[in-house]
């Protein structure tokens, strides 16, 4: 079986969010991209490199108990690391903005 590669964000995206329909996990997602951005600005505003080693604790540790416990499927950033990052902070945005909502309807 050949594996998608996939040749753009706009491709992506749309798989990424079929790998993101569960409640809880949105909000974890949500969660630890949300501290992430607070640890860069906070790092970066107090000169504090603590705040940065946080980053990738916050941002993968939320979104892989997601993954694990509640979508029951492997996070996307194994096979799409570039692709899944970036898709995160769109996720972010979108639920921010309410252009993506914290349930998804079946």
């Amino acid at each position: 079986m050949t594996e998608k590669q996939f040749k753009s964000i706009q491709e992506f995206y749309p798989f990424y969010l079929s790998q993101h329909t569960n409640t809880t996990s949105r909000v974890l997602h949500f969660i630890g991209t949300g501290l992430v951005v607070l640890c860069f600005f906070t790092g970066f505003l107090f000169h504090d490199f603590r705040f940065f080693i946080g980053m990738p604790l916050f941002g993968y540790g939320f979104a892989w108990i997601g993954h694990f416990f509640f979508e029951k499927n492997k996070p996307a950033t194994f096979k799409y690391p570039g692709y899944s990052f970036v898709s995160d902070f769109i996720l972010f945005y979108d639920l921010l903005k309410g252009k993506q909502s914290f349930k998804v309807k079946n």
